[in-house]
């Protein structure tokens, strides 16, 4: 087993998931809700993200076969798509879009919290992708714990989003952003390189 597979892999889903990107968020979707509710509000809603991350993870590729898609081509996609999820971060574009999607909803766990702000487009192709990288049941397994563990530490950033939040402050968020930006900018453009050797092209 390749451990430096699943440490990509981790770094590839926190920063498509972006858990300190969420924080002043979170704290956004929930004013005046003390520390019990905003608990619940988070469980929930990473409960249901990871059961569809899990789902893309398994089915996904099954899925992919049968509309006729190659797992190279989605591979490119993917990589596009992290790419310019990567171009968000880093222009801030991702951050205001998340702040418009917050509505006044007394319970935000479902919409937008688990979908699509932990479970967005960019993370169940990530999930596909990551998973489809090896054969065999043990990776698939490794890929869905390494989403977990991703998701653990959502929870656990949720837990402490308030103190978080004035900690870092905006700049610090910002900051932050961009670097795990630079980050899935790269990586996405490796998902398209893998793709177009899968593909036969290079």
């Amino acid at each position: 087993m390749d451990i430096a597979v699943y440490i990509t892999a981790f770094v590839t889903l926190f920063v498509v998931i972006d858990p300190v990107g969420l924080v002043p968020i979170f704290v956004a979707l929930t004013p005046g809700m003390d520390a019990a509710q905003r608990r619940r509000i988070g469980f929930r809603a990473v409960v249901i993200a990871g059961i569809l991350l899990m789902l893309f993870g398994i089915a996904g590729e099954a899925i992919l076969s049968a509309i006729g898609i190659s797992l190279p081509a989605f591979r490119i996609a993917g990589g596009v798509l992290l790419f310019l999820t990567a171009l968000d971060m880093l222009f801030e574009r991702r951050t205001e879009r998340r702040e418009g999607q917050g509505g006044d909803a007394d319970d935000p766990s479902v919409f937008p919290l688990a979908m699509p702000m932990l479970a967005g487009p960019g993370a169940l192709a990530t999930m596909i992708l990551l998973s489809g990288q090896q054969d065999g049941w043990l990776h698939l397994v490794m890929i869905n714990l390494v989403m977990l563990l991703v998701l653990v530490i959502v929870v656990a950033l949720f837990h402490v989003s308030s103190r978080l939040a004035n900690a870092l402050g905006r700049t610090g968020t910002m900051v932050m952003t961009r670097l795990f930006g630079m980050l899935l900018a790269a990586l996405s453009v490796q998902f398209i390189i893998d793709g177009l050797k899968g593909s036969g092209l290079v």
